[in-house]
């Protein structure tokens, strides 16, 4: 076999496991182990080939600077009021991250409170979450460091500025809720690191109060479950100061439990609802009445009342509630996404189409009239409080720039706080939703933006981007990435793939477990749309994805090699046999199954696990696979084994490419300089083989 390109060369190992019978081969299993001298050389010789085919294409500068040029605009979050203060951040531009400010007033003069630029010498240290006292006087904040889901929890006074001795450590996943006194917050946390060395990754998190003062080794433990050590515990305080309420959740099962227990006491936690079977998202209370979204008896959601004084003890609480606002009728599609109790009245975020809106309701359900949103699009951020009758709006589109809105309920009037303005005319483009049909027939919608009057002449590259799973929805976003995409003459396409939660959670099931494969399909099925509608060629149209959206574009790839001209795959999920046995690789069982515990998972996760379909003499369309070293959400191990694996199968006529970024985990709080140059080298990649003419042919550049 004559290749065109030179791997490091890959040891293969004789390691095998018997699946229920079945003996699969994992000849790169020494690449799951980060530090050994084996794994870090062919590592840094990945790097060094990556690095020398990115080098050699000419317009690998004009990206990264007009990268940089439209990323440097102001960027805010969407204000939190806690007393007479609004909490926010603010990135200037080109801040490695943003800086927390706090202003007292909308008038008010904003004082830095926090700026995690100051913390590392390269933006690596990044503030994860935020959380003030009621009165705004005291704030603890989670850190993170090199992309770590591992986070340190830090309490500052607001006023002064002075920081207090505790730091709050073994944390991930979790909120600081504070009594309403500032006298000390509840927590959760995982066990001190070898303290439970027989426990898998992840598992026994526990419920803390924390005393404000104090050392975390005097914390007390509130609740925990060592019969269930899956579950996880995320605390709240109600903001009347009489509850605390704990969304009890199981990895990222959809499903989850929710206890309470009135704050003055010091009882066990109430099971309130037990079950596990839906989602119950606490939207808030009016005395012992609590609000409710969920999707119990109601795929697209429905808001519900509970009477917990009324319905203690009972053994079925969720049968005695009460509707306030039905699920729609399931012709409109409108799925409620999101819900708040704002002002006395409830705030209801709804998809209709893979587009927000919002609607106001009283308390009984009576509908008071919309929020009218300046485009189709998404509501990234909504914050305000119970009692106040205004509250904060990030709204954002494809060709609309994050914004923040101020919404006052008593007067019905929508007005902007922050208009970012991005060297781009939007009316340069357009976008708009089409409908295709998948394999089974499955009408699934999809989003296209391009330059205004483009000619279907399929000869446009075109990026396909995806992610189906985990009902995540894949909404109207603002990208600077799409604009550098579009400004080079190309187009991107985003359909909303079964998986998500774009219709509710029947589509979630539909793209889950055995039902995965219809995911792909889906995409497949809109990559053939966009060649036979003239909008691309299979030479011309590049699919992206990242996490489970890597997963899906590796599978597709395996699946469908001849359809695609490149493929980007992002921090993928890879190795769907082992995932489970790494960090937080057990939180996903619930969405894609265990092979090693379960025959019938086995089999269908073994039927389209992209590490395990690797077909030896395939001709693989360009690929660049990246990672992080330190990315503890889904291990690079994945993005390794699948690179040497397609490595060492390939036909060689494409560059198989493995780019693994340092000090940066999955995404999570990544600076900006990383988020630049790695996509500077994403569409630099993409430049030479779907892109600019000629950069395209990848064949004839001598790689080592």
């Amino acid at each position: 076999m004559t290749r065109a390109f030179s791997y490091p060369p890959a040891a293969e190992d004789d390691v095998q496991d018997d699946y229920h019978g079945t003996i699969v081969r994992d000849p790169y299993r020494w690449l799951e182990d980060p530090d050994s001298e084996q794994t870090r050389e062919w590592v840094a010789a990945q790097n060094v080939l990556t690095e020398n085919f990115l080098a050699r294409v000419p317009v690998r500068d004009e990206i990264r600077n007009r990268l940089t040029q439209l990323w440097d605009y102001e960027k805010y979050s969407a204000p939190r009021q806690r007393g007479p203060y609004l909490f926010f951040q603010k990135n200037e531009g080109l801040q490695n991250q943003p800086v927390l400010y706090r202003q007292e007033g909308p008038d008010g003069e904003p004082q830095v409170l926090l700026d995690p630029n100051n913390l590392s010498d390269d933006g690596t240290v990044a503030l994860v979450n935020y959380f003030p006292t009621p009165d705004g006087r005291l704030l603890a904040f989670a850190l993170s460091a090199s992309g770590s889901d591992w986070q340190e929890i830090h309490i500052v006074e607001t006023e002064t500025l002075e920081k207090y001795d505790e730091v709050i450590r073994f944390v991930k996943f979790t909120n600081a809720a504070w009594a309403p006194d500032g006298s000390g917050f509840f927590y959760s946390r995982y066990p001190e690191p070898g303290s439970m060395p027989d426990a898998p990754p992840s598992t026994h998190q526990r419920l803390y109060w924390h005393t404000l003062g104090t050392p975390q080794e005097e914390d007390r433990l509130v609740y925990a479950r060592p019969d269930a050590p899956d579950l996880g515990f995320d605390p709240q305080v109600t903001q009347d100061g009489q509850y605390l309420v704990v969304h009890v959740w199981q990895g990222t099962d959809t499903r989850n439990r929710f206890y309470y227990r009135p704050l003055d006491g010091d009882g066990d936690l109430i099971r309130l609802l037990d079950e596990g079977d839906a989602a119950y998202t606490f939207v808030g209370n009016v005395g012992s009445r609590f609000y409710f979204l969920t999707d119990r008896d109601a795929p697209r959601g429905r808001i519900i009342a509970i009477d917990v004084a009324q319905a203690a003890g009972d053994t079925d609480a969720a049968a005695l509630a009460e509707e306030i606002v039905p699920e729609g009728e399931a012709v409109s599609g409108v799925v409620i996404d999101a819900a708040r109790l704002y002002g006395g009245r409830l705030v209801l975020v709804t998809m209709e189409h893979a587009a927000h809106a919002i609607t106001i309701y009283d308390l009984a359900g009576e509908r008071l009239g919309a929020v009218p949103l300046p485009a189709p699009g998404s509501i990234v951020e909504l914050s305000g409080r119970q009692v106040l009758p205004t509250f904060y709006i990030n709204f954002q589109s494809f060709l609309y720039p994050p914004a923040i809105f101020r919404y006052d309920l008593n007067r019905g009037e929508l007005s902007p706080l922050y208009q970012p303005g991005v060297d781009v005319d939007p009316d340069d483009y357009e976008t708009k939703q089409v409908f295709y049909e998948s394999a089974d027939g499955t009408r699934v919608p999809m989003f296209i933006t391009h330059r205004r009057g483009l000619k279907l002449d399929g000869d446009n590259p075109t990026l396909l981007y995806g992610y189906g799973g985990f009902a995540v929805n894949l909404l109207p976003t603002f990208s600077v990435a799409w604009l550098v995409w579009l400004e080079m003459g190309g187009v991107v396409a985003i359909p909303n793939l079964r998986g998500g939660n774009e219709y509710g959670e029947a589509w979630h099931q539909a793209g889950m477990l055995e039902k995965k494969q219809n995911v792909f399909d889906d995409f497949i099925a809109a990559a053939e749309w966009l060649i036979a509608s003239g909008y691309t060629s299979r030479e011309r149209l590049a699919i992206m994805g990242g996490s489970n959206g890597g997963l899906l574009v590796a599978a597709c790839m395996v699946q469908r090699p001849e359809l695609f001209g490149a493929v980007i795959c992002r921090v993928p999920v890879a190795d769907m046999l082992r995932y489970h046995r790494f960090t937080a690789g057990r939180y996903w069982i619930p969405e894609y199954g265990n092979a090693e515990e379960n025959p019938e998972h086995f089999r269908f996760l073994y039927a389209y696990s992209p590490l395990h379909n690797v077909r030896p003499g395939t001709t693989y369309p360009p690929t660049l696979i990246a990672t992080a070293d330190t990315d503890d959400r889904v291990v690079p191990m994945h993005a390794k084994k699948l690179a040497a694996t397609l490595q060492a199968a390939d036909a060689g006529a494409n560059p198989i490419l493995l780019r693994i970024e340092t000090k940066a985990g999955h995404g999570l709080g990544k600076p900006t300089s990383k988020v630049i140059a790695e996509l500077a080298d994403i569409f630099t990649f993409l430049a030479r083989t779907v892109g600019m003419a000629e950069d395209r042919d990848v064949r004839t550049v001598e790689e080592q």
